[in-house]
């Protein structure tokens, strides 16, 4: 085992009170012990001389800590075994603060304890169903020799160290080891490495700590096997604040001019750097050729370049689509099962999106004109009277004898006849009116002594509907970008009028081209989790003649979104609806606004537009079916 005098600092929490040692007790902490009682169970700490205890708990995860002031530890260093004891999952204990020794106790949920003196011993009592469980104490568990003596102090790095790739650092040996400038300078160069960074985080503080112990405190918390090569040693006084613990781990290392090495099968051993220049340079090189089935090999060339050491190079052959990569024979085949963990088939997803949009139109006009007059006093708007200074003499009994007058031609629409010398009257009523293309035609006439009443009567009802369903489907990998497009090209003739000024020119004119019908663009990304993460953009257009003179209008529905669904999960990605409403009413003023009576005394015409957009999108991942192997 080695020793975890430092294990205990990984809980130094910013929000924790200070707590202070006595200088002026001179207690021991022999040994730590957990044990079962009836109903309980209980954390026994053997001491030796007077110390004064505080206690608090601390939540996510649940943790009770102890702070034995005026203490110094002299139990063995060992770590816990892992196995719940009463809800018990972890002890740990270390020289927290010169004075003070804190015991931290990891639990499975916060409970109810207390906490007992007795002679020689602090006891925390804390309430459990599960007893069945075989006592644990520091003394039961080997210990390593003491650590050697402190080696002289290092010098700083002068450069960061590019380890986290499993690359092992070579840089110039670094400066006074027991300077914590070092350790800020490589974590404010990497701050936004540490912003983006998914590793757990840690608050710690060492005090003179040894270096051995502060690695095996990082193993502990990483839960990595961290190999220290022999004859490192040295101490550490730095502090850390909510830092990921991989950065931690290198700035760490850079400040005792140590570097990390990454072996086969994940384990990390922390070599200096003289000593890891030394050995690479003695270690003769090899030359592979690596072949790269799914990706292209000169895309995989400065990832490979970033984790070779400075012995080895990466050159792309792009008639075999493979890497010659040379490297030290040590580390060939790291960097070889690096290149297929790269090259990796990328899965397709096929995208089908449903665009469905509707345009709905509903039209309702109503209108009523009159036309009032005799036959010496009108108004020729709407009937059209016979002129009698036309009049002719016609045979109507066909006798052979003319024997009435029939005028030949009537008056003209613009004509009004007015007689001054008697009571005639004559009235138009929304004469310039219409309804367009009117379903019903209604004229009703009428003599009202000698006065002539027509009325004339039109209406139309009309329901335009327009359904358009469009469903691209399209196929592509992950992380590239698909189109599919089904429309025209519409020509756009363009006049440039400031050509025709010349005399007997005329102005030139071009043709642009524009395309509209249903357009599907997206680039999906398939997660760890076989969920997919679209970017998304669906359009429909079309090409309408436009009332003005400019030609012709696009009508657009588009819709632009980034979303993330499961694989075969419908996901609507735009949905629109557009109601308008035009009412309009003309006519015979007062009249027209009679409640009930009122439409017959002008035109009334109701027009409501209504469009629906909607646009679904549906993924699926296309898994590859490979057949078993049958040795054929």
């Amino acid at each position: 085992m080695k020793p975890i005098a430092a294990l205990a600092a990984w809980l130094v929490v910013a929000a924790a009170p200070p707590i202070r040692g006595a200088p002026g007790r001179d207690g021991e902490v022999k040994a730590v012990s957990v044990l079962p009682a009836p109903g309980r169970v209980e954390v026994v700490i053997d001491l030796r001389g007077a110390v004064e205890v505080q206690d608090f708990t601390l939540a996510s995860p649940a943790r009770l800590v102890l702070d034995l002031q005026g203490a110094r530890l002299v139990a063995p260093a060992a770590l816990y075994d892992g196995q719940n004891r009463g809800g018990i999952k972890n002890v740990r204990y270390a020289q927290f603060r010169p004075g003070v020794v804190r015991v931290v106790i990891d639990l499975d949920v916060l409970k109810d304890y207390q906490i007992e003196r007795r002679d020689g011993q602090v006891r925390v009592k804390i309430g459990t169903d599960r007893t069945a469980f075989g006592a644990w104490s520091s003394l039961m568990v080997a210990t390593l020799p003491p650590p050697p003596p402190p080696a002289p102090a290092p010098v700083a790095a002068t450069a960061p160290l590019p380890s986290r790739g499993g690359q092992a650092a070579r840089v110039a040996p670094p400066s006074a080891s027991e300077n914590p400038v070092s350790i800020d300078a490589y974590l404010a160069a990497h701050a936004s490495e540490a912003a983006q960074s998914q590793a757990p985080r840690i608050t710690v503080t060492w005090d003179r700590a040894d270096i051995q112990e502060v690695v095996a405190g990082f193993a502990a918390f990483s839960g990595r096997t961290i190999v220290v090569n022999k004859g490192i040693a040295g101490q550490l006084s730095a502090e850390i604040k909510n830092q990921p613990w991989d950065l931690a781990f290198n700035a760490v290392l850079e400040s005792q001019g140590l570097a990390v090495n990454t072996l086969e099968g994940g384990i990390f051993q922390v070599i200096d750097k003289k000593d890891l220049a030394r050995a690479d340079s003695t270690v003769p090189v090899e030359t592979r050729l690596v072949r790269v089935n799914y990706a292209r090999a000169s895309s995989l060339v400065p990832a490979i370049q970033s984790i070779v050491s400075k012995r080895g190079a990466v050159v792309a052959d792009s008639s075999t689509n493979g890497l010659v990569i040379t490297e030290i024979q040590s580390r060939i085949r790291l960097v070889e099962d690096f290149v297929k963990g790269l090259d990796i088939r990328t899965p397709q997803v096929s995208i089908q999106a449903k665009i469905i949009f509707i345009d709905r139109t509903d039209v309702e006009e109503l209108g009523v004109k009159y036309d009032l007059g005799s036959t010496t006093q009108f108004f020729n708007r709407l009937i059209q009277r016979p002129d009698p200074r036309t009049a002719k003499p016609v045979d109507t009994n066909l006798d052979g004898v003319p024997d009435a007058l029939v005028p030949q031609s009537n008056f003209t629409p613009d004509q009004v006849i007015v007689d001054l010398g008697g009571n005639s009257l004559s009235a138009l009523g929304n004469a310039s009116q219409e309804v367009a293309n009117p379903a019903l035609n209604l004229i009703f006439s009428t003599a009202i002594g000698n006065f002539d009443l027509t009325t004339f009567l039109q209406a139309l009802q009309r329901v335009e509907l327009a359904d358009l369903q469009a469903e691209p489907t399209i196929t592509t990998l992950d992380n590239r970008p698909a189109e599919i497009l089904v429309g025209d090209r519409v020509p756009i003739r363009i006049i440039d009028v400031g050509t025709g000024t010349v005399a007997n020119q005329p102005p030139r004119a071009t043709v642009r081209f524009e395309q509209t019908g249903i357009n599907l663009k997206v680039t999906p990304h398939v997660t760890a989790n076989r969920q997919v993460l679209m970017e998304v953009h669906a359009e429909n257009s079309a090409v309408k003649p436009s009332s003005v003179d400019i030609g012709f209008t696009f009508q657009t529905q588009q819709a632009d979104n980034q979303i993330l669904v499961n694989d075969g999960e419908t996901a609507v990605i735009g949905g629109l609806t557009v109601t308008s409403v035009n009412v309009v009413k003309t006519g015979i003023p007062f009249l027209v606004d009679l409640p009930i009576i009122g439409k017959l005394f002008g035109f009334s015409s109701q027009t409501e537009t209504r469009r629906d957009l909607l646009i679904l999108v549906t993924p699926h991942i296309i898994d590859d079916l490979v057949a078993p192997n049958t040795g054929k």
